[in-house]
């Protein structure tokens, strides 16, 4: 199966090149502010891809999700949504999650520790593809000012479940990839630190 991953467009995936790929994965901030003319525009797109399948979660901007479930699902008729829920693909398990820790006053946040730990609490064993907007603790998570702003509850979640793939965004100035213990960490994030689409699609084969 050929993934292709991206997160953090900000409105500008019509400008991004996609590579052939089984399915297409957008790791959330997919908007500016989530509203209903923004999801009706990214569904549109979505449509247009030419990927078998497209598994997507929200993120920080994407309010609507938040603020109103029902609507924003309803709006996103072309490709598979998951919030603290999975779906199998050709036998590949997927499993997706929006949540962070408090970022200003943004969509989707909890505090560190507790409640953050009660979500990726719900990740199941078994899981190949984990999807979360933030990263976890010190992978892909550094900050232009060196702060490491992965969640460490995410990070004890990762090691007890061991997903072949953990792909994120959140943090746009921390893009790339690393493989360790035997998870592939993609940092996805297509805009940088300015929200400039400088950063191109990953391609990850499982």
């Amino acid at each position: 199966m050929r993934l292709v991953l991206i997160s953090d467009t900000h409105r500008r995936h019509s400008r991004l090149v996609l590579p052939a790929g089984d399915v297409l994965v957008h790791a959330g901030d997919a908007t500016s502010m989530g509203t209903v003319p923004e999801i009706a525009e990214w569904n549109e797109w979505l449509g247009r891809q030419p990927h078998r399948r497209k598994v997507v979660i929200a993120g920080n901007h994407d309010w609507l999700f938040e603020r109103e479930p029902a609507l924003a699902r309803s709006l996103l008729s072309q490709a598979t949504y998951l919030e603290d829920a999975g779906v199998e693909i050709d036998g590949v398990r997927f499993w997706g999650s929006p949540w962070q820790p408090r970022f200003f006053r943004w969509a989707f946040n909890l505090e560190r520790g507790a409640e953050l730990k009660a979500k990726w609490d719900l990740i199941p064993a078994g899981t190949d593809v984990l999807i979360t907007h933030g990263p976890p603790r010190g992978v892909l998570d550094r900050t232009w000012h060196g702060d490491e702003a992965g969640c460490e509850e995410l990070a004890a979640a990762v090691t007890r479940v061991r997903p072949r793939l953990h792909v994120f965004g959140h943090i746009h100035e921390a893009y790339g990839r690393v493989d360790r213990d035997g998870t592939v960490f993609v940092n996805a994030a297509s805009c940088d630190g300015r929200e400039k689409l400088v950063h191109a699609p990953v391609v990850v084969d499982l």
